[in-house]
This record gives structure tokens, sequence and C-alpha cells, in this order.
């Protein structure tokens, strides 16, 4: 056997070693203070911009300068953790860029990146605002583990909106690790089915959509900053008048989420007569929490299906009502609003509705049919509203800290329809409150003619009425007020 000697033989080639420290950030916007990463600059080659392509940041040399009569290199010292990937991802498509940063000594502070078309780079998959707004997922979202993945965990893979193939392989690449575990893991097999050959194009059709749905929600994790009561306090009484009990139950909730950061286990129940404002209450709640909304109306739902979506196996297949409003919100963190739940459990032979209620409710996850992977709901805050608690099954009102919304008294009316209801109108359509005045007997004669009536929504109706009315004499008959007594009121209004 031939014996062959080694000791000539060339030495392999040393893997690059990373020479650059990562810091990990949760900033949202970026500065010299809290910059993407920071460039050597002791050999003074920066100035406020600098144009040039990053190389692969696995070696200390990592991003080159583009200047008359050929290149400069500059290392990099530091990146936010949450940009590794995709600065690597830039360097091995390169993509030319421009960056835009502060000079501190002997560094170079880099807090914007733009991409430019010059010199035969790559274009980004979705042309200009792909960077944009791979930057802008980025900053949203929290840093990364400080555990390296394992190689095997390496995210790899074809407009604004992730829709094309390409645009979902380049997010994939450079934000996969801003996903859960489970969406990324998901994401990768859809994306597997999307690509191939060996599927039906109505499959390849079917995960293409999903993953478009899936990659434009933002999935933001369950820590919640602090609230100002005091802030909250001013909403609730900018919206509604009274309700001390129920403002001092929504003030508790935030107090809470102050305490922990986490949303309460239970969501609200405003249960009421109609017309007491309970949506209002929601609507409230939701601007407090800073969180977009949705509504769930829950008379029109007779089938279980409008809110778990349908198989892919049928050529009409789509995600149900509850993946569609995850989907419009943009992003994980958002108030379900829950109209009449006392009619969710009226459903029509093919399963109740209300049971899909409870695994929302749950807090445990979520499984559309058509997206096939649980959608994680921590973040998710319910608030519904009931007319008759009797028709409410006990495992639905055992997810609900229930808040029952009493109908206002007569002195109440009169307070709402004279300060918030007609002043509303006056604003909406224009007019001063001298052109309209009501007199004290016609304020009464107003709520009389409404003492049967619960909540307010009829009052509403009657400050419009009223207020029209008067534009109208306003404007035909040429008077300059119009007033309103007794009597008066009761011929228009009765």
């Amino acid at each position: 056997m031939p014996v062959f000697d080694f000791s000539d033989a060339p030495a392999a080639p040393k893997a690059p070693e990373c020479t650059y420290k990562v810091f990990y950030s949760n900033v949202s916007e970026t500065s010299a203070e809290h910059p993407i990463l920071v460039l050597d600059n002791s050999g003074g080659k920066f100035v406020h911009h600098v144009s040039g392509v990053f190389t692969n940041p696995a070696v200390r040399t990592a991003f080159e300068i583009k200047a008359d009569g050929g290149s400069v290199s500059a290392d990099i010292l530091k990146i936010d953790a949450r940009f590794v990937s995709l600065l690597k991802w830039l360097g091995e498509n390169h993509i030319n860029v421009r960056l835009s940063g502060a000079v501190t000594g002997e560094e170079y502070a880099v807090y914007k990146i733009r991409e430019i078309a010059f010199g035969g780079g790559a274009k980004l998959s979705a042309e200009d605002g792909f960077l944009q707004f791979m930057i802008e997922r980025l900053l949203s979202s929290d840093a990364p583990s400080e555990e390296i993945p394992d190689e095997d965990e390496e995210e790899t893979g074809d407009s604004m909106k992730l829709t094309s193939i390409q645009s979902i392989t380049d997010f994939l690449t450079c934000a996969g690790r801003t996903l859960p575990d489970n969406i990324r893991l998901w994401a990768r097999r859809n994306l597997a089915v999307a690509r191939s050959n060996e599927v039906s194009a109505e499959e390849r059709r079917h995960a293409q959509r999903a993953l478009s749905i899936m990659m434009n929600i933002q999935w933001k994790g369950h820590y919640f900053e602090a609230i100002d009561p005091n802030e909250a306090r001013r909403i609730l009484d900018e919206e509604l008048y009274g309700m001390e009990m129920v403002k001092q139950r929504i003030i508790e909730t935030i107090i809470q989420i102050n305490r922990t950061h986490t949303l309460p286990a239970y969501g609200l129940l405003l249960i009421g007569p109609a017309g007491t404002g309970k949506s209002q209450i929601a609507y409230a709640v939701a601007r407090i929490l800073k969180l977009p909304w949705t509504t769930l109306d829950m008379s029109s739902i007779n089938d279980p299906e409008q809110l778990t979506g349908s198989s892919r196996i049928y050529a009409n297949a789509k995600p149900g009502i509850i993946m569609d409003a995850f989907s419009m919100a943009g992003e994980s963190n958002l108030v379900f609003i829950i109209n009449e739940l006392d009619k969710a459990s009226s459903g029509k032979g093919n399963g109740n509705p209300a049971d899909v209620l409870l695994t929302l409710l749950d807090n445990l996850g979520f499984t559309d049919n058509y997206i096939e992977c649980m959608i994680p709901t921590y973040g998710v805050y319910p608030i519904a509203t009931a007319n008759d608690k009797s028709q409410i099954s006990a495992p639905l009102m055992s997810r609900f800290a229930v808040i029952e919304i009493p109908d206002y008294t007569m002195e109440e009316k009169k307070v709402i329809f004279s300060k918030y209801a007609l002043p509303k109108v006056f604003k909406r359509i224009g007019m001063h409150e001298n052109e309209c005045v009501l007199t004290p007997d016609g304020l009464d004669a107003v709520i009389e003619l409404h003492q049967n009536t619960s909540g307010i929504r009829d009052l509403e109706q009657a400050a419009e009425h009223l207020a029209a009315n008067a534009l109208y004499q306003i404007e035909v008959d040429h008077v300059e007020k119009v007033i309103f007594d007794r009597d008066a009121v009761r011929k228009l209004l009765s």
C-alpha cells in the first residue's frame, strides 16, 4: 500500500473568525446613541453619509466604502443583534447601500441604512421599500436570545407587503428570528411547499397565500409597557359620563398590567341594556392599551367555520374571521371586541361558534384550519358585550371578569344630553351654541319623552333632530337663532 507524505501539503484555510461584538437592544428608533452598528473610523474615512457594500461579517473587514479609484475597507466593531442576519444577507447579495451616521472619536455610529442602485449590485426583492420594511420590522421586534443558534437552526430558504416567494424567502433569511419558534418552523415547511414542483399548483398557491398572511403580521411578545393611570382616567372621562364603578374596574385592570407587564388572565364582559355605551367602553379600553381593535358580531355567525376558516383541501378555501382580524391589524397584540356574546350559542348544526371562542379566550393559542399553525394569543385582550346574561353559557362566562352596566338615571340623561350629545352634534355640523337654545323646560320635555327608553342612543338621535331642525330654520327662514321650549320640543319630537 503506497504511503503518502502530507508534511508539505498546504494547510486548510482557517475558518473566518467573528471579531465584532454583538450588543442587545430593544429600542424602536435608532440614533447616534442607539445605532444599528458601529464601524471603525480610526483612519478618519467617514463623514455623515457614506456609500458601499457589506462583505460577509464573519470576517473583521465587513464594509467596503466606494471611493474614486477603488474601495476602502472598514471594520465592524459592534452590531445590534437584531441586524446580524440582515447585514450578512446584504453582503452576500452585494446590495449597494448608503449609510447615515455620526462620527464619535474613532468610531462611526450608523443609525440609517438605505439601498442605492449603482455598480451592478443586486436589487432587493421588493425594490426600494423592502429594506426599510425589513429595518422597521426588526426595530419593532425584541432582541433575540443571547444564545447562539445551532448551525441547523440558520434561516435559509422567492412590494412592501411580503407576497412574492422571493420576498418571503428574503424576510425569513433576515428576520426569521423575530418570529415565534413554531411559526418560523411552519414558515420553512410552507415555503418548501410553495417552491416545490412535486405538489399541485393549488397546493403551492395556498401555501404562498398562507405565508403572505403570516409574514405580514408583526408577532409581538407578551410584555406590555406600563400605562399612565391618569391618562387612562382622562380618556375614560372624555368618552363616558358617570359610570364611576365601571371606570374604577378598568383602572384596576390598568394597574394590574403595570405590575405584571402582561395582560390579565380574563377579558371584560360588559352586560347591560342596549344603548348604555358598552361598545364605547370597549373602544376606550383599546385606546388606553394603544392596541388595534377588531369586532366580532356573534349575531351574524352561525357556523364555526366562519371563525376557524376552511381546510386547504378545498379550492375556495380561505382563513376565518379571527385570522382575518390578525391580518387586518398587522400585529398579534390586539383587542377583540365580541359583540352580542349572548347570541354565540346559536349554531346551525355544524357545531357551536361558542366553542371556538373558548380556544381564543384560554390564551393557549388558536389554530385556523386554513393557516394550519397555532397562533399565539397571549397578546389578545377580549372585551365582550351582551344584553342578557342568562343566555351565556357557564364556560364562556368563566373566561371573563363581568361588569354590569346600569341604565342611566333621569338626571344623568339630562347632563349627557345637554353637556355631551347636543354640543357634539353642534360641533359636527358647524353650528354655534347660541344658534340653537334649549330652555330648561325644553330639556325636561326631551327627557320625559325618552323616560321609557334604555340607554342614550335615542337621546343622541333626538339631539340630531333638534340641531337639524334649527339649522333648517336658520338657513331657510333666515332667523338668527331657534329657541326650543317645552311646547316646541314636544311638537318636534312627539
